[in-house]
């Protein structure tokens, strides 16, 4: 559609759906959908498996899983504890398949702003472990096989005045995990996506990239390890709102007419203004735990 084409989006499963949108098929691209009644969660697998399928996308060649669960933003410890089983499955079909592996769990974002604060959230309430494996060995777990997983939370530029690959790169080629796992807030296209959403990718992540502030990716050929990506979309820029808004009436007018009309009621200044819920406070420490219980039990057991 005319007049999306510009406004961001995180989520591999609405760039499809912009294509599904324009009737065209995407070569190159698989895409796999499965609902479960019961839990009231559809997954969504995308893998782009060819180059042209990547350059039609503008996403790099892998696999991109995201769960969608209406009721995810609801206080219900129940159902979020269901979501977490369901990551902590998705999470062991992408990692690395060896006994014992040694995982960074990076929480990229700015803790002082809440929209931003999902990663280092995560990182607060996960289970770490490298510590006490390295000091009492894996019996100090009670285990016989454990996981060694550490946490990292390395704050953004103006913080620290060093780029987040840096940071991270640095860490990495010190503990040598076989794994990165970062997790970050996103941006979506749809306003009924904020919250609701968990996007998890093997093709790492780019800190930033939902708001326009690109930074340096973390992927395999930055890092020299597997990088799992994990985010929730918390925010949406003001065009898609005012796009919402109107879509009853852009159905009644022609393409020329839509364009003419998106382009004098969406000024440039709306692109780069975000919007999140009034509920976000809540709203994070609710989804931060049901991401760091999916990890914790994605690795509670070798």
């Amino acid at each position: 559609m005319i007049g999306t084409q510009r406004i961001r989006t995180d989520l591999a499963l609405e760039t499809t759906e912009r294509f599904e949108e324009d009737n065209v098929e995407i070569r190159g691209v698989v895409i796999d959908e499965d609902y479960n009644e019961e839990k009231d969660i559809r997954t969504t697998t995308v893998k782009i498996e060819t180059e042209n399928g990547a350059k039609a996308m503008g996403r790099p060649q892998g696999t991109y899983i995201t769960l969608e669960a209406p009721n995810m933003s609801v206080p219900d410890d129940e159902y979020h504890r269901e979501i977490s089983k369901v990551l902590a499955k998705h999470i062991r079909k992408l990692i690395p398949k060896k006994g014992e592996l040694t995982v960074l769990v990076v929480g990229l974002g700015n803790r002082d702003i809440t929209p931003d604060c999902l990663g280092p959230e995560v990182i607060s309430n996960l289970r770490i472990t490298r510590h006490v494996i390295r000091e009492y060995g894996v019996q100090g777990m009670g285990e016989d096989q454990a996981h060694c997983v550490s946490g990292l939370v390395p704050g953004v530029m103006a913080q620290t005045g060093m780029e987040t690959l840096e940071i991270i790169k640095g860490v990495v080629d010190e503990t040598k995990p076989d794994v990165v796992i970062a997790i970050d807030a996103l941006a979506a296209r749809s306003t009924k996506r904020l919250n609701r959403t968990i996007q998890i990718t093997d093709t790492g992540i780019h800190p930033g990239s939902g708001v326009g502030n690109h930074r340096n990716g973390l992927t395999r050929e930055t890092l020299g390890v597997m990088v799992i990506g994990i985010g929730v979309p918390t925010v949406v820029d003001a065009a898609t709102i005012v796009y919402d808004a109107m879509a009853h009436l852009l159905d009644a007018l022609d393409e020329a007419e839509k364009k003419e009309f998106l382009d004098e009621m969406i000024t440039p200044p709306l692109y780069s203004m975000f919007v999140t819920p009034k509920d976000v406070d809540e709203t994070m420490k609710r989804l931060s735990y049901t991401i760091s219980e999916g990890l914790n039990i994605a690795f509670s057991k070798v």
